[in-house]
């Protein structure tokens, strides 16, 4: 089996075990989801979300983050960890979409990478589910299951999203890594991977 029939046979088979996968950050617009996003590094979705639940409505749009108090967005985001370098690049993110983009979230990766706090992995994030172009979100579920699954060799994400990126459709990708997310989070965990159960066993090149 080549390593293109693998994935997609890795991809089928997390599309059938998890049909309605999707974002689990919750956003109602470009914006919102490019800020949870930054907040969600090194923090959990499920936090992120109770934070947002009384940060969106304080901070309505690209114009009060913008010119938010920055100890005062520091202490509205302080339970998602790293608050004051978050907070410091929320602004300066918000600050340059005015300045640049005319208050809207760019649709193109470089555009993306100018933004304070904004890596790849968020960028891939918003080109795919807000802007329908794909991309390859590699947070540490990827890294861990496109390993475990043969998929590349690679330990660097930037490696393993230009490695993998090739085997898998451009609009599955996006898909394709939330669902990596919840098969890392229900049954492929990283000290005690549930192989018994795992739909994917019969592929996975990981040594039981």
């Amino acid at each position: 089996m080549t390593r293109k029939d693998r994935a997609l046979k890795y991809m089928r088979i997390l599309e059938e075990t998890y049909p309605d996968a999707e974002c689990s950050l919750e956003a109602v617009d470009p914006l919102q989801l490019l800020i949870s996003v930054q907040l969600a590094a090194q923090c959990t979705d499920a936090r992120v979300n109770i934070v947002t639940k009384t940060l969106f409505p304080k901070y309505p749009d690209v114009y009060a983050f913008a010119n938010a108090d920055l100890e005062e967005l520091e202490q509205d985001i302080k339970p998602t960890g790293f608050y004051r370098n978050k907070a410091k690049n929320i602004i300066g993110c918000c600050q340059r979409l005015i300045e640049a983009y005319g208050g809207e979230v760019p649709d193109n990766m470089d555009d993306l990478l100018s933004l304070p706090g904004v890596g790849r992995k968020t960028a891939n994030l918003i080109l795919g589910d807000v802007f329908h172009k794909g991309g390859m979100v590699i947070d540490t579920h990827a890294k861990r299951l496109l390993k475990r699954a043969g998929l590349t060799k690679e330990t660097d994400p930037t490696k393993v999203e230009f490695d993998v990126e090739p085997l898998i459709p451009k609009d599955k990708q996006s898909d394709f890594c939330h669902r990596l997310v919840l098969h890392g989070r229900a049954v492929c965990s990283a000290r005690h991977p549930r192989c018994e159960v795992c739909p994917a066993a019969e592929i996975c090149m990981k040594k039981i």
